[in-house]
C-alpha cells in the first residue's frame, strides 16, 4: 500500500519497528503516509525510517520526554485546526518507557480523539519468547540506580507472584543481572533477551544462580538495548520473602545492617548476602 489514505483529525500513536523493518505493519505505513505531520522522539531517527519505507516526510516535530509537556500544546493546537498528526518513539510501541504519555494525555484533555496504530513492543516480544507461563506479568520499566534501591527493587521482584519485565541498558545490565543474582532465590528462572529483531539478536535463559558464572563466559553479549524477563515465585516463596522483610525491619531498630541480615537469614533460610542489601536499602 504506497498511496495515502483519507484521514481524520487526531492523534495516531503509531508503533514502530525495534530494529528489523520488516515489522512494520500496513496500517501503520499508511498512516505515516497519510498525516499531515509526524511528532517523534527523535526527527532524525524518524526521518531515516521514512526514508527506509520510501515515505516522503510530512512535518516532523521534536516531542521528547524533555520537553514533550510545552510540545503538547503545540500538537493540540495543530489537531485543533483540523489537522491528523501521528506520533512515534525511536523505536516500539510510544509511552511504554518512552514520551508519548503526557501527549497523549494533553490531547485527550482538549477532547480529541486518540488512534492507536498497533505493532511491535519489545515487552510482549521478550514474553513470547520467553518460555515462562505469563497469565499474568508486570512491566516495570528501568531498574533504579542506586545501590540500595536497586536491592529493594529484586527483592520486591523476588516476592511477585507474577513474570517481571525490565528494560536495561548496555552500560547498566551487567549491575542489574548482578543484583538479581544476589537478590532472587538461586533456582528462579530469568531470560536475558538482547537486542531484539535486529542482526545480534540473543534469548538466554537460565537461573539466577547461574548468572555470576556466565556472565564472563558471555562479554560479548553485554551489548546492545536489553528486556530481562524474571519468573514469578511460588506463593510459599513470596511469602517467605514477606516475613524476612517484616522482620528485618524489626531487627534494624535494634541491630546494625549486619548483624540482623545475619540473624534474619538463620531464622528464614534465606540469603546472608541478599537480606543484607536488603537491609542496607531500608535502613537508609
Amino acid at each position: 500500500m504506497s498511496e495515502k489514505i483519507k484521514i481524520s483529525s487526531g492523534l495516531y500513536v503509531v508503533a514502530t519497528p525495534l530494529g528489523n523493518l520488516g515489522d512494520i505493519t500496513v496500517r501503520a505505513l499508511a498512516t505515516l503516509r497519510s498525516v499531515d505531520c509526524i511528532a517523534c522522539e527523535d526527527t532524525r531517527v524518524t526521518r531515516d525510517l521514512l526514508r527506509f519505507l520510501d515515505i516522503a516526510p510530512p512535518t516532523l516535530v521534536s516531542v521528547r520526554e524533555h520537553n514533550e509537556r510545552t510540545a503538547a500544546d503545540a500538537i493540540v493546537l495543530r489537531i485543533a485546526a483540523g489537522e491528523a498528526v501521528a506520533y512515534a518513539s525511536d523505536a516500539g510501541t510510544p509511552a511504554i518507557s518512552d514520551p508519548g504519555g503526557r501527549l497523549v494525555a494533553a490531547v485527550r484533555a482538549a477532547g480529541f480523539p486518540i488512534v492507536p496504530i498497533p505493532g511491535v513492543s519489545a515487552v510482549t516480544a521478550a514474553l513470547s519468547a520467553a518460555g515462562l507461563e505469563s497469565t499474568a506479568f508486570t512491566f516495570l520499566g528501568f531498574a533504579p540506580v542506586a545501590a540500595g534501591e536497586l536491592a529493594e527493587f529484586v527483592a520486591i521482584i523476588g516476592t511477585r507472584v507474577e513474570t517481571s519485565v525490565c528494560f536495561e541498558s548496555p552500560h547498566r545490565i551487567e549491575k542489574f543481572l548482578l543484583a538479581l543474582a544476589k537478590g532472587l532465590p538461586a533456582d528462579r528462572r530469568v531470560v536475558i533477551a538482547r537486542e531484539l529483531t535486529k542482526k545480534f539478536e540473543t534469548i538466554t535463559a537460565l537461573n539466577a544462580g547461574e548468572i555470576e558464572a556466565w556472565m564472563p563466559l558471555h562479554a560479548d553479549k553485554m551489548r546492545g538495548e536489553f528486556v530481562v524477563v524474571i519468573a514469578g515465585a511460588a506463593n510459599a516463596t513470596r511469602a517467605s520473602s514477606f516475613e524476612a522483610r517484616a522482620l528485618l525491619k524489626v531487627l534494624l531498630q535494634e541491630l546494625p545492617p549486619a548483624k540482623a541480615a545475619k540473624l534474619a537469614a538463620k531464622i528464614t533460610g534465606e540469603s546472608r548476602e541478599a537480606l543484607y542489601e536488603l537491609a542496607e536499602s531500608l535502613k537508609n
